[in-house]
């Protein structure tokens, strides 16, 4: 609840110390304006009410006109788009809060889903994620890690888009193949890797992660919008892609740096530009490599001065790595349990991390705390932690459960982004371009080929016409054949004539009979040939 008396109004103390108000009302306990870009916690065990809190926070940074982002898990967060109503239980809450005639009223919500079944969709390109965040994405080793680097450095240099899945599936495999030519250059490149990091994109592709990469690409400024005076309420749908922690906490992660990258320095403002609320905050560090983490920790530690607060939402402040706790200045926490040493051990973390109030032990109030009751330490003014304070947190404003799918449909509809991001776009990029270039050199490959072919048959026909005897030279065999054997068996004749002393009877004179026998044998031989060439060496 948002007035300018009362500030960012999130809860009231019930400690039973507490000097009380006017109305009999404990202590007001309200986020500092300039303060809420510090970062914050909300922790504490499963039905202890860290939803409600969520909402009640989001609700109330929405009435300063402090736009807000946040992933719904189960689906309750889309009532804060509804008008709340009164019920038994807060009616009997109203004095507590010295509060008579709540204004119950709505926020401005925009409802996005990375898979566009619930919302908007949310894309970004494979280029904007980058090869550290896929890494860890596609849980590679630090060899496949050193490959993929390599593959985005080779796409910039060619002037390669990688925008979707199909780009750098392309890519992968094209420098799988020029592997050689880049050895010297950048190392190593094996085909093993390359095939891990095909299988790893094959995986993500089955968990419906393709659906997330490709364009029109995500534009952050969507997320830091006003209607009406109030701040818009960015909620992700996100119990389908709870399924897949990792695509889950790599998209957030995607988003803070993003809004790290993009927005400028503006230092301590009265208000924050945008608050984060990252639910299941432990998803976003399990199995983080350092780097990474040392990146986020940056990101947490410089994005205050980019106008941005961001508040973790998760069941134990243990989840969070020291140096990034250190960091969550506001913190709401509900209640733990204790059942076994481990348990025990985080109820002690918890409670050192606030300041403490000699009024209570902190870990014994940590283990007693109701529903919707916990401890709460804002910075003050000056930025220094303030005492733990047990309270009672506000109740919503908004509905509290999940709307009909008629009304978010409706929601969806109605929003000024709808529309914008409902079709993808596949332009240009890494796979036609390299499609395109293999199919050019397949084309060349095959017109080189057949070239070569045809220059084949063409040798092997000369060679074959050089071989072949021509027609008068194999005319004039013959007649020389006919000629000398008319003339052989002329000479034999007469000298069997002489010999016998015979008279030879034939009128035809020796002339006549070279003549003849010539002519015969040339006619037969063109014939023989011409007949050869017509049928094709059939009659021989």
């Amino acid at each position: 609840m948002y007035d300018k008396e009362r500030g960012l109004y999130i809860a009231h103390s019930c400690s039973s110390k507490q000097p009380e108000g006017e109305n009999g009302e404990g202590k007001t306990l309200s986020i500092v304006g300039k303060m809420a870009n510090r970062h914050g916690l909300i922790a504490g065990a499963t039905g202890t009410g860290k939803t409600v809190t969520l909402q009640v926070m989001a609700e109330t940074f929405c009435q300063a006109g402090v736009p807000c982002f946040m992933a719904d898990m189960k689906g309750d967060l889309s009532g804060i788009s509804q008008v709340g109503k009164m019920s038994g239980f807060i009616e009997k809450r109203l004095p507590e809060f010295g509060i008579e005639n709540p204004e119950f009223q709505a926020c401005p919500v925009r409802f996005y889903d990375v898979f566009g079944e619930q919302g908007h969709p949310m894309r970004a390109t494979i280029s904007q994620m980058g090869p550290q965040l896929l890494s860890r994405l596609l849980g590679l080793n630090e060899t496949q890690d050193g490959v993929l680097n390599i593959v985005f450095r080779i796409a910039d240099e060619r002037g390669m888009l990688i925008l979707d899945m199909k780009d750098l599936r392309a890519m992968l495999d094209w420098v799988s193949k020029h592997a050689k030519e880049y050895t010297t250059k950048y190392g190593n490149i094996s085909t093993a890797s390359v095939g891990a990091i095909q299988r790893a994109l094959l995986q993500l592709e089955a968990q419906g992660a393709d659906k997330f990469f490709g364009e029109p690409s995500f534009d952050i400024q969507d997320l830091m919008q006003q209607e009406g005076g109030k701040g818009v309420m960015s909620v992700l749908a996100a119990d389908k892609l709870m399924m897949q922690p990792k695509l889950y906490s790599t998209f957030l992660l995607w988003l803070l740096s993003e809004l790290y990258s993009t927005l400028p320095e503006v230092g301590d403002l009265p208000l924050p530009k945008l608050v984060f609320f990252f639910d299941e905050a432990h998803m976003l560090f399990d199995g983080t490599s350092k780097a990474l983490l040392d990146k986020i920790e940056q990101v947490i530690r410089l994005i205050r001065s980019k106008g941005v607060g961001i508040y973790f939402i998760t069941q134990s402040p243990t989840d969070i790595p020291e140096n990034i706790l250190g960091q969550l200045g506001n913190r709401v926490q509900h209640a733990l349990r204790a059942y076994t040493p481990k348990d025990q051990k985080a109820v002690k973390t918890a409670a050192d991390t606030f300041r403490a109030n000699p009024d209570f032990k902190t870990d014994e109030a940590i283990m007693n705390l109701e529903t919707g009751e916990a401890l709460v330490s804002f910075l003050d003014e000056k930025g220094a932690p303030t005492v733990v304070e047990r309270a009672k947190i506000l109740f919503p404003l908004s509905q509290i459960g999940a709307i009909t799918e008629g009304q978010r449909l409706d929601l969806i509809k109605q929003s000024r982004i709808y529309g914008k991001y409902d079709k993808p776009v596949d332009r240009e990029s890494a796979f036609e371009v390299l499609m395109a270039e293999a199919d050019r050199q397949l084309q060349a490959a095959q017109e080189e080929q057949a070239l070569a072919e045809e220059e084949k048959a063409e040798k092997k026909t000369e060679k074959k016409e050089s071989a072949k005897p021509g027609m008068m030279s194999k005319v004039w065999k013959a007649v020389l054949t006919a000629v000398t054997s008319t003339l052989a068996t002329i000479l034999g004749t007469w000298v069997s004539n002489k010999v016998s002393g015979k008279t030879s009877k034939s009128k035809t004179s020796a002339r006549e009979k070279v003549v003849k026998n010539a002519t015969s044998a040339a006619t037969r031989t063109i014939t023989k040939e011409l007949t050869r060439d017509i049928l094709g060496n059939l009659v021989k």
